[in-house]
């Protein structure tokens, strides 16, 4: 890899050294199951990590954060911030929590999304730690329950998080910025029928009056200005229906996942699908909003100084439940999350380092108003146990 780029300052690490820790880091992760919901021992060796490296992390459930040694109330706060837990494991080739290096890649469960971006933003982290002279403060926080929204995640730490003036949220986008990212809203749908013999002219069918609601929701676009990108996207992921063979089903039920943008809230597309279907629904709670970051953002102008290109993101993370200004970056492959043998390149945690270091390093602070805070370092909130 590279290695050109170096910031020549006091208390900086030597960075293939943190490129070497944070694959190592990387494995024993993969080594360690952390399905969302029972992340526990991840959170425990993310904790221990930070300890080893002389850090003070605070703890609240299974979400761990800590904040740069120097810190000022006079300084805004960059929060940089991933997540640890993953999805159940899909069948796989090979054991998933067992890490496999191999061609200079990194297989396992949780590898590309997001662990090689935790890693890589960790490291970033410990080399602006110990330096006296940062303009800004920085919190690391690896958040659990990303995957299933759950309630003892980020949201369980919104109140600490709250302080920092903005966000970079760490997911496998290949190291492109995403400048909004599209909310998500999960809907339970069930048609009714009549239940009868199949080999009769009875009953009513479910599964037939379902297939009209799932063909409306596989074609229907939401009106939108000429030459502007679909604000909705609708799509049926789960169904059930029927007993047996020989029944008419009087029930089917099926699951849409919808991906929405500014140009509608969640309760217009809601009427929507009330005006054109005949199921019967329930809305999953944690519908979870879009997110946009001002173009003008000194993040953003930084970014696109060192060449980095941006996008609209049509996937969520814990970014929709920040009421701050955020991109979401990180190394990794979007369309490689969720998959069988998932993997990340070594070298793609290395640039993600770099990439991270630099967009850091770049940013011109000579526009931010910057608020009265109380030193990160002193909270200690019910609830948070330093660890």
């Amino acid at each position: 890899m590279n290695n050109n780029f170096r910031t020549h300052i006091a208390g900086v690490p030597d960075l293939n050294s943190l490129y070497q820790e944070a694959v190592e880091l990387l494995s024993r992760l993969i080594n360690t199951p952390s399905i969302s919901g029972e992340e526990q021992e991840a959170a425990n060796l993310a904790a221990q990590f930070l300890a080893d490296h002389g850090v003070d992390a605070f703890r609240r459930y299974n979400n761990v954060w800590c904040y740069n040694r120097y810190q000022s109330s006079s300084k805004p706060t960059i929060l940089l911030i991933s997540h640890h837990d993953t999805p159940k494991p899909i069948k796989l080739n090979s054991d998933p929590f067992h890490p496999i290096i191999k061609e200079e890649r990194i297989y396992g469960l949780g590898s590309n999304d997001a662990g090689g971006t935790l890693v890589a933003l960790l490291a970033t982290f410990l080399y602006f730690f110990e330096n006296p002279d940062l303009p800004f403060n920085l919190c690391f926080a690896a958040t659990a329950e990303e995957e299933n929204s759950g309630a003892h995640g980020i949201r369980s730490i919104l109140d600490v998080l709250k302080q920092a003036d903005f966000a970079i949220v760490g997911e496998p986008t290949a190291m492109q910025m995403a400048v909004a990212e599209k909310g998500s809203m999960v809907i339970d749908c069930k048609v009714k029928g009549i239940s009868g013999h199949a080999a009769r002219e009875e009953g009513e069918n479910a599964i037939y009056r379902a297939l009209k609601d799932i063909d409306w929701f596989k074609n229907y676009l939401f009106p939108i200005m000429d030459g502007c990108p679909q604000p909705v996207k609708m799509t049926v992921t789960e169904i059930s229906g029927g007993t047996q063979h020989n029944v008419i089903p009087a029930a089917c039920s099926f699951t849409v996942d919808i991906r929405f943008d500014h140009n509608y809230t969640p309760r217009e597309i809601i009427n929507t699908i009330i005006n054109h279907t005949q199921c019967e629904f329930d809305v999953r709670p944690n519908v979870s909003k879009p997110s946009a970051i001002n173009l003008l953002h000194p993040i953003v102008i930084a970014g696109i100084s060192l060449g980095i290109k941006t996008y609209l993101s049509p996937t969520s993370s814990d970014q929709c439940w920040l009421d701050m200004p955020s991109i979401k970056i990180g190394p990794g492959n979007p369309t490689c999350s969720h998959t069988e043998n998932e993997f990340i390149g070594v070298e793609q945690i290395e640039e993600g380092i770099n990439i991270y270091i630099k967009l850091l390093t770049q940013i011109d602070l000579s526009s931010w108003s910057t608020k009265n805070k109380v030193k990160a370092s002193v909270i200690n909130q019910k609830g948070i146990s330093l660890v």
